[in-house]
């Protein structure tokens, strides 16, 4: 299908201002596979009336290049509130795409591959909470946003990495279940006086962080300051520098401009930040998503030709999930 180019030269010389933004974290040979791609989703959403929502570990093609809304669980779980468009793409995981439809139930929701998936949210069932809230009768029970929508129905509330803090304690009570990540949980805990039951799920990709990769790395970088998601091991966050959600990272290395900086984090994300700071060195232990990176240009143009993938969300499942989504929004 043509969208008004018909050559890669023509698709690069109309991408010329958009590639010199990222030319750092992109080289020229691999603009020239994506620049007929970015041209074509970007008529696509014209005509369509369609939006993509990019999470921070999207590639930078896609972050830079075709993304309309960018950020962490938390900044889309908010704008999918806000979206105004007839069809929403949502370039992340599967729980993401779930939460945009939660919060839109009367527009299309497409998620470009239906195996872009989550360990985390992969980790724990609605039956698996159902069974913690008999085995704690009557305390809360605080799901992050990376579950799906049946696990989000049975718990009270939802919480990101960058707001889990300020979750806990708003509930008012001396002990709460959070769920699904045991790190995420472990280091709020280490944050407040309420007692916090966790649970045994991990993100792939952030428990392959340890600690003694930490210190190599500083042995062989002095200059090096570390910034460490939360959903690594407490171990892991005790040797950063800094540690919170994606959008805190980005604004941390953004305000404190450390000459060189490791994120500990999925790698896409370093590229991102990269692009707003190409004054800093960024050391790279590059671990990727498996589940992030079946998104791809070709992927979200595919969906947006064909209308795939649509979220489905039953009613009796979505409408007390969007209560916790909400209840979240409402205290942030």
């Amino acid at each position: 299908m043509s969208y008004g180019f018909s050559s890669v030269t023509a698709a690069l010389e109309a991408t010329a201002l958009l590639y010199e933004r990222v030319r750092l974290v992109i080289p020229p040979e691999e603009w020239a596979l994506f620049a007929e791609d970015i041209l074509a989703i970007q008529a696509l959403k014209k005509q369509k009336k369609a939006v993509i929502l990019a999470h921070n570990y999207m590639t930078p093609e896609i972050y830079h290049g075709v993304a309309d809304i960018v950020g962490d669980s938390l900044a889309l779980a908010r704008q999918a509130a806000q979206v105004d468009a007839e069809i929403i793409v949502m370039a992340g995981v599967h729980f993401m795409a779930e939460t945009a439809k939660l919060m839109n139930p009367t527009r299309t929701v497409l998620i470009p591959d239906l195996g872009a998936g989550c360990s985390l949210a992969q980790s724990i069932t609605a039956q698996d909470v159902r069974h913690l809230k008999a085995q704690y009768p009557g305390i809360p029970v605080i799901t992050y946003v990376n579950t799906s929508a049946a696990v989000k129905a049975e718990c009270d509330i939802c919480c990101t990495s960058g707001n889990a803090l300020k979750i806990v304690e708003s509930l008012g009570v001396p002990e709460v279940i959070m769920v699904p990540d045991e790190f995420l949980a472990q280091n709020v805990a280490k944050t407040t006086k309420v007692k916090i039951i966790t649970w045994s799920g991990h993100c792939e990709v952030h428990e392959r962080f340890t600690p003694q990769e930490v210190r190599d790395y500083r042995s062989q970088h002095p200059q090096i300051s570390v910034v460490a998601h939360p959903e690594c091991s407490p171990n892991v966050v005790a040797e950063a520098d800094f540690s919170g959600s994606t959008v805190k990272m980005s604004e941390w290395v953004s305000a404190h401009k450390p000459s060189q900086v490791m994120l500990l984090t999925e790698c896409s994300m370093s590229d991102n930040v990269a692009v707003e700071n190409p004054s800093i060195t960024f050391i790279r232990p590059c671990q990727l998503c498996p589940y992030m990176k079946k998104i791809t240009l070709k992927s979200i143009r595919q969906a947006l030709e064909q209308g795939a993938h649509q979220i489905e969300i039953p009613q009796d499942i979505a409408t007390p999930a969007r209560c916790a989504v909400e209840r979240m929004i409402a205290v942030f």
